[in-house]
C-alpha cells in the first residue's frame, strides 16, 4: 500500500518507519529543511514542503495513494491536508496534541477518518508490552470504540475459514488482514484464517469479547486503551 505522512517529527519518522519495515511505500512530506534532509538521510523519499499546500500533495503522490497521515504538531494544518487528501480518494488520519476532550475529537471527527492522540498511544503501546498475549489494542476511534489487532490462534473457532464465513456482531468489523509472514493489507473474502495470522478489527467495547471468542478461542483479556 502507498502512504503519505506529513511531519518528519517523532512522531511521523516512528510512522513512516514501522510502515516501510512492513513493506509499505512511504512518502515523507516535511516543511523543516533540517528533518526534511534528517528523514531523507534516513532512507525515506522526502518531499520538502508544507503538507497542507494541494501541489506539495500532488507532488507527493496523493492521487496514487491509499491513505495519508498528517502526524506534524500543528493541528490547523493537519486538518487542512486532512480536507485535500479526503478530496482525492484517501483515507485520512489525523493527529491532535491538544488534551484527549470530548468536545475536541467532536469538532474534527466528522471530517476525518481517524483521529491519533500520540500521548494517549504511548500508553497504549505501553500496556499492551506489559500484558502481551494475542490482542493489542492499537486505538480508541471514540469513547465507545476500540482498533484492535488479533493474532489468530491454533484454538480459533474460525481457523481455516475464510473472511466471508467469520460472522463478526454487527457493531464491528475488519479493517486490515495479513498472513503471518506478510504486511497487513486490504482484507478479501476469500482471505483464510490460519494460525499467526492478523486481523485488524474495529469494535464497540460491548462486542470485543465476542471477537475475541471468534479469532482467539481464549479467555486472554482485551486490554482497553484508554489510560495507562
Amino acid at each position: 500500500m502507498r502512504f503519505i505522512v506529513i511531519g518528519g517529527g517523532r512522531v511521523g519518522l516512528r510512522t513512516a518507519r514501522v510502515l516501510t519495515e512492513e513493506g509499505h511505500e512511504v512518502t515523507i512530506v516535511e516543511r523543516d529543511a533540517t528533518k526534511a534532509n534528517h528523514a531523507s538521510s534516513a532512507g525515506f523519499r522526502v518531499i520538502e514542503g508544507d503538507g497542507s499546500r494541494e501541489d506539495v500533495l500532488t507532488e507527493a503522490g496523493v492521487d496514487e495513494a491509499d491513505a495519508v497521515g498528517a502526524l506534524t504538531g500543528d493541528l490547523n494544518a493537519n486538518f487542512a491536508a486532512c480536507l485535500i487528501a479526503k478530496h482525492h480518494g484517501c483515507w485520512t488520519v489525523m493527529r491532535i496534541d491538544e488534551d484527549y476532550r470530548e468536545e475536541i475529537y467532536q469538532q474534527y471527527a466528522t471530517e476525518v477518518d481517524e483521529i491519533v492522540y500520540p500521548e494517549r498511544l504511548g500508553a497504549i503501546g505501553a500496556k499492551n508490552a506489559l500484558l502481551g498475549g494475542s490482542i493489542r489494542a492499537i486505538a480508541d476511534v471514540a469513547q465507545n470504540i476500540q482498533i484492535i489487532l488479533v493474532t489468530v490462534t491454533e484454538e480459533s473457532p474460525m481457523r481455516g475459514y475464510s473472511l466471508s464465513e467469520v460472522a463478526l456482531p454487527s457493531d464491528s468489523r475488519v479493517l486490515a488482514f495479513g498472513k503471518a509472514d506478510e504486511p497487513l493489507g486490504i482484507p478479501l473474502q476469500d482471505d483464510s484464517l490460519e494460525a499467526g495470522d492478523r486481523v485488524a478489527v474495529i469494535a464497540d467495547f460491548d462486542v470485543l469479547d465476542e471477537v475475541r471468542q471468534l479469532l482467539v478461542g481464549t479467555t486472554e483479556p482485551i486490554a482497553a486503551a484508554g489510560g495507562a
